[in-house]
């Protein structure tokens, strides 16, 4: 039931191949979740622990808390780096984001470091990219412009890439889809994200260290509707890649690594 196979998805799967495996379950009990997940990716602490279990969806008091004491972009902008959030929301300003009832652990940590963010005007300069690449996902809400293929949106990509010191993405349609169980959904999935991987690797200057992981299992067993106690894959590549992986075995060790690293 792993959709993840070289027919599906040829340079993710040829990428997992050299990948180091990090505990997602971080020693406290049940299935691990995005939001306790991607705050202790971000602040290298172990926010399940700090929760007493795993926290699903948006963060609450506790863990916004976490982010907003000190994290991975605020660490970065200490040091005078630039850095960027690559995914646009559908709005125009922080203070829309900061209105909503309901925020995601990586805008929380966005909003932290406004300069950080991504909005409508920038989408529509190529200067962002939307979550689920081609820009359909936006329709629904209301946007009119164009949309493109994936190759289009890791081309953006590389050229946010050459403005920033770190630029973050965030993926996450292959959680809807192994949420889904629905094994063609998945493949299309893939195969959208492995275009914009594909180009991506090819277009990177081998300078740049392109870093691929993931807050919890899911899509790689579409036999059950939740995540999974499997590990996740870190990835590493170009400059310090190596040093990014020696050691690595938990969630917790990404933001340490990156930050010797960048």
């Amino acid at each position: 039931m792993n959709p993840i196979c070289p027919e599906v998805c040829p340079t993710l799967f040829r990428l997992m191949q050299g990948a180091v495996l990090l505990d997602a379950c971080l020693g406290v009990p049940g299935l691990p979740q995005s939001a306790t997940g991607q705050a202790t990716l971000y602040t290298g602490v172990n926010a399940s622990q700090v929760m007493g279990r795993h926290k699903e969806g948006f963060p609450g008091p506790t863990l916004c808390r976490l982010l907003q004491e000190d994290n991975l972009f605020m660490a970065l902008r200490r040091r005078g780096l630039r850095v960027c959030f690559a995914d646009a929301y559908f709005a125009d300003m922080p203070d829309e984001l900061e209105a909503r009832r309901f925020k995601s652990v990586t805008t929380i940590m966005a909003l932290t470091v406004p300069e950080t963010l991504r909005f409508q005007r920038d989408l529509l300069a190529g200067r962002a990219v939307v979550h689920d690449l081609t820009r359909a996902a936006l329709v629904p809400k209301g946007y009119m412009g164009p949309l493109i293929t994936p190759e289009e949106a890791a081309e953006q990509l590389l050229s946010i890439v050459a403005e920033n010191d770190f630029t973050l993405f965030e993926y996450f349609l292959t959680d809807i889809a192994g949420h889904s169980q629905n094994r063609a959904r998945a493949e299309a999935v893939l195969r959208s994200l492995d275009a914009c991987l594909t180009r991506l690797v090819e277009g990177r200057d081998a300078d740049t260290l392109l870093v691929i992981t993931s807050d919890h299992g899911n899509i790689e067993d579409l036999g059950t509707r939740g995540h999974t106690l499997n590990p996740v894959p870190l990835i590493a590549m170009g400059p310090h890649a190596e040093e990014i992986r020696a050691g690595a075995t938990s969630l917790t060790d990404v933001m340490p690594r990156l930050l010797r690293a960048i």
